[in-house]
């Protein structure tokens, strides 16, 4: 049987507040994109490599944060389903790429698609002060996400 664990209720802004609804979020947007049943790593692994493009099996790994093994398990079966592929990297002969096939890409842009369109009924429920406030909040905190990963990542070679 499944105990319901209540959390003490946060002050209205508060950090921990604002994290249990951005936890909540996150969980309904990603269960409307339902399009390929792909299980929650393909659909995040895919999804990386739909905005990022190819990567080595070694970085979609780190940035998937799971172990190279699991992360060639997923590549393999995402293979097989004709998701993704692997090429030869072209700067490095023994390396290889992993990239989204056009099969894989479509899915990738039908999933966000549907999370698109959970997250758009969402809002069109709020009140037109809440609406204003969501679609000024969200890309002003994906801006601070951006400024600081750039910040932080080593600078590429010209």
């Amino acid at each position: 049987m499944h105990k319901h664990v209540m959390e003490p209720a946060p002050g209205n802004g508060s950090a921990e507040g604002l994290m249990i609804a951005v936890e909540q979020l996150v969980r309904y947007v990603r269960r409307s994109a339902t399009a390929g049943g792909l299980s929650t790593a393909a659909s995040s692994a895919l999804g990386r490599l739909g905005r990022e493009g190819p990567q080595r099996l070694t970085e979609l790994a780190r940035a998937e944060n799971v172990s190279q093994p699991n992360m060639t398990q997923l590549v393999t079966r995402m293979e097989r389903a004709g998701l993704v592929r692997r090429t030869a990297d072209r700067t490095d002969g023994r390396g290889v790429l992993v990239e989204a096939t056009d099969t894989g890409l479509e899915l990738f842009r039908r999933r966000r698609t549907e999370r698109a369109a959970a997250l758009q009924q969402l809002i069109d429920e709020l009140p037109e002060p809440e609406q204003r406030a969501v679609t000024v909040a969200l890309p002003a905190l994906a801006r601070v996400i951006e400024d600081r990963q750039a910040r932080s990542s080593p600078p590429t070679p010209p």
